[in-house]
């Protein structure tokens, strides 16, 4: 499923400013412990392009997924520079669940690709894909990197093995997963909102995981709770505001994804109830 670009969360970038600071950030962190190439993929039936960003990790080390967990840094990008973009859309494989001292994680090891899709302004003209990625990246400790590419996208190019491989491991949609419903229940709480979601499904394998993400930057969440009860998933978390403004929520907009053994699944929106 693709995912519209966003601005970084208010909290990845205090995050990033606290960790500036760390001497583990000596030398070229890009050069070190993560490299970044853009990945041809050609055009697609409907005139887009499709490429990809390749992060390319130091042996060990992990970054992470667009909802981190209970301590990661969620990915941000800036596409400055970029030529003849339209519309962007970005496709993310099903992540890992980590277990580290403690505290959940969710990302990916070694290696990630992410497909990126490109409608362009002008049809027909080249596409320069120009930007940065700013994303954390962990071993014994977690560093902030930011990652320049700068790249003319080839239409001839032929469909690459790799971005290939990250569109089929992307989490199943809800239809895909046989969900036959998703309620959401909200309740205040001292500071926020309480959020549990009722998920009538098959199991996705093993220990289940949910994520609940708000669909909108003017709230985060904090860790989810799941469990079976039957054939219900049951995933509980609370919203929390990023700031003093006024806010809704939006139970259509909100994105609850199943991390389980044998695949991932993302659902899009829930019901009331």
């Amino acid at each position: 499923m693709k995912q519209r670009l966003n601005t970084a969360a208010a909290a990845a970038a205090v995050l990033l400013a606290g960790a500036a600071g760390s001497p583990a950030l000596s030398g070229a962190v890009d050069g070190e412990i993560a490299q970044i190439q853009v990945l041809d993929g050609g055009m697609t039936k409907r005139g887009t392009y499709l490429g990809a960003l390749k992060v390319t990790l130091q042996p060990g080390w992990k970054t992470y997924w667009r909802a981190p967990g209970d301590a990661g840094i969620p990915p941000s990008f800036s596409w400055r520079g970029a030529r003849n973009v339209g519309e962007l859309s970005i496709t993310w494989p099903s992540p890992e669940v980590f277990l580290t001292s403690g505290y959940r994680t969710i990302g990916y090891h070694d290696q990630l690709v992410l497909p990126v899709e490109i409608t362009p302004e002008k049809p027909g003209k080249p596409v320069r894909l120009k930007g940065r990625m700013q994303l954390g990246v962990c071993k014994d400790v977690c560093v902030p990197a930011e990652l320049n590419f700068d790249h003319q996208l080839d239409s001839s190019a032929s469909r690459n093995p790799a971005i290939a491989a990250a569109l089929a491991s992307r989490p199943w949609s809800a239809r895909e997963a046989g969900v036959r419903k998703a309620s959401c229940s909200l309740r205040p709480t001292e500071y926020g909102m309480k959020v549990t979601a009722r998920i009538s499904m098959p199991s996705a394998g093993g220990e289940e995981v949910a994520v609940i993400e708000p669909g909108t930057p003017n709230l985060f969440a904090g860790e989810t709770s799941t469990r079976r009860e039957g054939g219900l998933l049951v995933a509980e978390t609370e919203f929390l505001p990023a700031d003093s403004n006024a806010y809704a929520i939006d139970r259509s907009q909100l994105r609850i994804t199943v991390l389980g053994k044998n695949h991932a699944v993302d659902i899009q929106g829930c019901s009331a109830g």
